[in-house]
């Protein structure tokens, strides 16, 4: 292919796949780009981003700047939501060529009056594009470069910065070479920082035994209100199958009185489009959703796509299940793990469009009824390409929805997720303890091009799990765990009623709970308050007081002199709220060491004062040195400082 102009542009980041994916921001967050660009010989080249939002039809630009050996980068704010484009532009500037060169003739003694006459015809070009008094100046060098006897201010005006910015402002751009557009999908603040709060609404009624309902739900909103939590998630909130429904413990008999695996969906109550009936109806669903905004929090629905046997589904649409040849569908397995009482979805059934479009009514349904948080379940079982179009359809119309992909499994399997759409991730946060794990884990995230697409949600447990790091540990080990996940991401989440009140019976040698709330319902004392809540409400508070702390990239780890301390600094996109954690990883012992301040990073000197107040207790203390002592005991094993210059 002929090109005939003299720019090379390679190296473009951030991009993804190629460009084929899109990289993602939240609004007002900088997408900072970076690329080679080069000319053959000497000449002086420019390069510009160019940008623009879906909505806009004329590009904005931005120069960018010279890093030296060929690197230049500029960035652009997303101001707002959806998607926007941009790409690069190259050009060599004859403009600039001019002025650089006359200036080392003039430093080096040489009479340029040939060089002035090119540079008026260059002055020719800028005609139209100026202000009134950016004429008469330009009107006034053509002038002066074309006379003689005005050499000696002609060489003055030729080098100088003033016509060098009118230059830059106004180019000529001939023969330019742009590169490919690229894509960045703007979400809403909330995709960056959420605090999740997990619990089964069966399982809220005060009376024990008895099956709980929206009603006793909406009990028990301004509690978790005030703890700090803005997102209540629901596992599924459907009928739930007889056929084959599953025991307590899981056992695949269930008896009387057993209610099942909530994600055993559908029954002759009907399916994904339906409320079990002892939770209440759709009204007072409606009702709890609305409450629950006036208190600040979303709440967000569980999106699983699989079927109880006698999901209606079934027997309406049997083509969008896998039938062996006994007449039978095999059930759903995650070995060694069984799920007797469920139905997989046939994803290459001839019928696909039908149940894709289902898929996407079921979605549109529930936002109707003011649902805007989805929390996917298992999405790594269904196909990519799927959730890149279901994904790209609801946003295209509702761009307030977020979809968390519940997906612990192989590493690029969960970046192919994010990469398709998934605003949020479930995380390995749930098994990384040591520090060398935590910090490898947390350079990986921020560090790599996962920080373009992938957005980490950390939870210390889940319904599915319940780690070995937490089973039989103490108070300690709890408010740790949280600490961790609280203060290294900014979006997290518990399953909350069993992580507070410290349950952690496991079924022997599994990283499971005994006696499952999946397939049991569960009585709580929703008024007890210990160290853990208290700890809990007071971590959240202050993350939503501490802008450093609503994002996650920002970060850097700093030395402590102790594997068992692990501390860090992160601050905001401003730099006007900065902020050191330290935490102890010991949950038996006190543990000591000297924290290493970013000297450089904070912008002091050694000796220099700066105040660390700690958020957590309010004390304050004056740091002068480079190094800083830190104790911390089991009881509090943790500090969140607010650093003041």
């Amino acid at each position: 292919m002929q090109n005939q102009s003299r720019i090379v542009i390679e190296n473009i980041a951030p991009q993804l796949n190629c460009g084929t994916i899109y990289i993602k921001r939240v609004v007002n967050e900088i997408v900072n780009i970076t690329a080679d660009v080069l000319v053959d010989g000497h000449d002086v080249l420019q390069a510009s981003v160019m940008y623009k939002h879906e909505s806009e039809k004329k590009w904005s630009e931005t120069r960018m700047q010279d890093l030296g050996n060929d690197g230049y980068s500029a960035s652009f704010i997303t101001s707002k939501q959806g998607f926007y484009s941009y790409k690069l532009q190259g050009w060599v500037d004859y403009a600039l060529n001019w002025q650089h060169g006359i200036e080392r003739k003039i430093d080096d003694h040489q009479h340029v009056s040939s060089e002035l006459l090119e540079g008026a015809e260059l002055l020719d070009n800028l005609k139209g594009k100026l202000s009134k008094d950016e004429k008469e100046y330009i009107n006034h060098l053509k002038k002066i470069f074309g006379n003689n006897e005005d050499y000696n201010e002609a060489i003055q005006e030729a080098t100088s910065d003033k016509l060098k910015a009118i230059f830059i402002a106004f180019p000529e751009k001939f023969l330019t070479h742009t590169s490919k557009e690229l894509k960045v999908y703007v979400d809403r603040e909330k995709a960056r920082f959420s605090t999740w709060y997990e619990f089964f609404p069966r399982s809220s009624s005060e009376i024990e035994g008895k099956h709980g309902t929206f009603s006793d739900c909406h009990r028990l909103l301004p509690r978790i209100a005030n703890m700090g939590f803005d997102t209540l998630y629901f596992p599924p909130i459907h009928p739930i199958g007889e056929v084959n429904r599953k025991g307590k413990n899981n056992t695949t008999n269930a008896l009387e009185g057993d209610v099942g695996s909530t994600w055993g969906i559908g029954s002759k109550h009907g399916g994904h489009k339906d409320i079990h009936p002892e939770l209440g109806s759709l009204e007072d669903f409606k009702k709890l959703v609305t409450e629950a905004k006036s208190l600040g929090i979303e709440i967000a629905m569980d999106y699983a796509l699989q079927a109880a046997p006698d999901h209606p589904w079934v027997k309406e649409h049997p083509d969008w299940f896998k039938w062996r040849p006994d007449g039978t569908v095999q059930y759903a397995e995650n070995p060694p793990k069984k799920y007797q009482d469920i139905l997989p979805i046939y994803w290459e059934s001839k019928d696909f469009k039908n149940l894709w479009k289902e898929c996407l009514d079921t979605l549109f349904y529930w936002i109707d009824c003011g649902i805007n948080v989805f929390r996917v379940d298992n999405p790594h079982t269904k196909p990519y390409y799927f959730w890149g179009w279901i994904i790209d359809q609801v946003k295209a119309k509702h761009p307030d929805v977020i979809f968390l992909a519940e997906a612990f499994t192989k590493p690029k399997v969960m970046h192919q997720l994010a990469k398709r759409g998934y605003t949020q991730s479930y995380t390995y946060f749930t098994w990384r303890d040591s520090k060398h794990e935590l910090i490898e884990y947390m350079n990986e995230l921020t560090q790599t091009d996962q920080k373009e697409y992938m957005r980490p949600n950390f939870w210390p447990n889940t319904p599915d799990i319940n780690p070995f790091h937490l089973q039989g540990a103490t108070e300690s080990k709890y408010i740790q765990r949280y600490a961790l996940a609280a203060t290294l991401s900014s979006n997290i989440g518990i399953y909350g009623p069993v992580f507070e009140q410290m349950i952690d019976t496991p079924i022997v040698g599994k990283e499971e709970y005994y006696m499952s709330e999946k397939f049991q319902l569960c009585h709580y004392d929703w008024s007890i308050e210990n160290n853990v809540t208290t700890i809990i409400s007071k971590v959240n508070h202050i993350r939503k007081e501490q802008s450093s702390l609503q994002q996650t990239n920002n970060i850097k780890f700093l030395e402590t002199g102790n594997d068992q301390l692990i501390a860090f600094y992160k601050w905001d996109l401003e730099k006007t709220n900065e902020t050191i954690t330290v935490i102890s990883l010991d949950a038996h012992h006190s543990q000591t060491g000297s924290v290493q301040l970013p000297m450089q990073d904070l912008g002091i000197h050694h000796g220099q004062k700066i105040e660390v107040k700690d958020l957590v207790t309010g004390n304050s203390y004056n740091w002068y040195n480079e190094w800083n002592y830190i104790e911390l005991h089991p009881n509090l094993p943790f500090h969140i400082f607010k650093i003041n210059k």
